[in-house]
């Protein structure tokens, strides 16, 4: 009996029938299949990214900006220079058009409408509501508002 069971060891087969390779790419497919549907949703997660760095540089360069304007004395007539550029600034922060330049938004990388920063719309028009909203202050005392619209909806 040992003898025979030797035999049949050494008569097998060494690999994968067809069946079992069949298998394999099936449940291969399957998982393909649901991966695949994640990775195209990634492009609506870096736009809400790239809208989330905006207005963590306008934060920043808000700061940054007040941070100058202290240090010259709390005078608006006096002009705050960041990064080799004059910052137009008022009530010791940047103007709108001043935190495009202090933050470094440039229109090659975002749409820059008054003090709206938004995505690429040219493609997909309703991503006008993905954005960045910076207001000036109006009064001495006041920080600037920054409110981020970026989400998964807005921003599909």
């Amino acid at each position: 009996m040992n003898k025979s069971l030797r035999n049949l060891k050494s008569g097998a087969q060494a690999g994968f029938t067809l069946i079992e390779l069949v298998v394999v790419i099936v449940i291969l497919g399957i998982l393909a299949a649901t991966a695949i549907p994640k990775f195209i949703d990634m492009s609506t997660d870096a736009r809400v990214a790239k809208m989330q760095a905006a207005a963590g540089s306008m934060k920043a360069a808000a700061a940054l900006y007040h941070a100058q304007w202290l240090v010259n004395g709390s005078d608006d007539t006096k002009t705050v220079n960041m990064d080799g550029k004059v910052v137009a600034g008022k009530f010791g922060y940047p103007t709108v058009a001043g935190i495009k330049i202090a933050a470094g938004l440039v229109a090659t990388d975002y749409g820059l409408t008054g003090g709206t920063v938004t995505v690429d719309t040219a493609t997909v028009a309703s991503r006008a509501n993905c954005s960045v909203v910076y207001t000036a202050p109006g009064v001495l005392g006041n920080a600037p508002g920054i409110v981020l619209n970026a989400t998964t909806t807005t921003c599909k």
